[in-house]
């Protein structure tokens, strides 16, 4: 089951902005708000600061998979924003990797652990 559905109108990155908590760090800036629904909606945004269209879509993709391989880590009903700020261009896959899992875990985005 597909549990990530893509964020794109403007107005719900704008309520984000203004209505969510975020967390951030050199390489990144997340927010996050409840939605109220049994998934979450992840949306990217990207500056042209951070370089050509080359750069902007390899640290597109690189978020996106961090995102997809921790994303059974993360609790559902969420709206997340991932924003690139412009050190992550010419950080490596690793140091973004480390940066979304502080920043989500400082948002309680991640599940916690069930002790057996």
């Amino acid at each position: 089951m597909k549990i990530t559905v893509s964020l794109k109108e403007n107005h719900l990155f704008r309520r984000l902005y203004s209505k969510g908590k975020s967390a951030v760090d050199g390489n990144l800036a997340i927010y996050v708000r409840p939605n109220g629904r049994q998934m979450n909606r992840l949306g990217f945004t990207v500056s042209t600061k951070l370089g050509h269209a080359v750069v902007r879509n390899r640290t597109r993709r690189r978020l996106r998979e961090i995102y997809r391989l921790h994303e059974h880590e993360l609790v559902c009903g969420r709206d997340i924003v991932v924003v690139a700020r412009v050190r992550s261009a010419h950080s490596s896959y690793h140091q973004l990797e480390r940066s979304f899992l502080r920043l989500s875990e400082k948002l309680g985005l991640l599940k916690k652990e069930e002790k057996a």
